[in-house]
């Protein structure tokens, strides 16, 4: 089965504009995605999906400096433009990134690809049971499970977040939840703010700005260091419905 990685990104954030391109320990955070999802062992190729607005342009020739395929879609409507990225590459399974984490772990992606595979889902996740620090979700899916929510999701929060269309509908689709063996979900290592930009900047720094270091490093270093972790603990994660 041809496993595919598409991550998503673009540079109109609501709230920290232009984020994925901010400069995390001398590379980009989008950077930072890419060659974290490139130390994968179960993903045969790593895609980034962009937008069609001249504001992505920038994204685009990130891409070509990094040498990782790119693909431009839908702004607004994420599934059509997963749908057609994965098309365009001929993905049998689509591993679901988001460019606003950089401290993605590879071994989790090959955990979450592995039972996926195992237990021959339509679905697999580490986010429906949160057990692990936000920042780190991985979904995989597949092709087929892609084009039927292609062809049927129609509210808007459904085609924005490419999958809830899936896992809203376990009748429809087979779905396997991965979690942890410890609950980590307090911690927050997604990039929407400053305040997490503060915080994701420092563990880099604390690393000295490689690209190998392990999420149970990270999180060992937050109970060394709670006044790291309250950084950004305030920051509210958006609702499916507020896109």
């Amino acid at each position: 089965m041809r496993v595919v990685a598409i991550i998503q990104a673009r540079m109109g954030s609501t709230r920290l504009p232009g984020k994925v391109l901010a400069d995390l320990g001398g590379a980009t955070v989008l950077a930072r995605v890419v060659n974290r999802t490139r130390g994968a062992t179960t993903v045969d190729e790593v895609e980034v999906a962009t937008s069609i607005q001249t504001a992505d342009d920038a994204i685009v020739k990130e891409c070509m400096r990094l040498s990782v395929g790119c693909f431009r879609g839908d702004e607004t409507d994420v599934l059509d433009r997963y749908y057609r990225a994965a098309q365009n590459c001929g993905a049998e399974a689509i591993v679901r990134i988001t460019a606003d984490c950089p401290l993605i772990e590879p071994e989790l992606i090959d955990k979450t690809v592995n039972a996926f595979l195992d237990h021959q889902s339509d679905y697999a996740t580490n986010s429906l049971i949160v057990t692990y620090p936000r920042g780190l979700d991985v979904e995989v899916f597949t092709w087929a499970a892609l084009v039927r929510a292609w062809h049927e999701a129609k509210e808007f929060y459904q085609r924005v977040h490419v999958t809830p269309y899936i896992y809203q509908n376990p009748q429809l689709f087979r779905l396997f939840s991965l979690t942890s063996e410890s609950d980590d979900s307090q911690y927050r290592w997604t990039l929407d703010t400053a305040e997490d930009l503060e915080i994701i900047r420092a563990i880099y720094v604390h690393f000295g700005n490689r690209v190998d270091f392990h999420w149970r490093d990270v999180t060992a270093l937050m109970d060394r260091e709670p006044d790291l972790a309250e950084l950004n603990a305030h920051i509210r994660q958006k609702t499916l419905h507020e896109g």
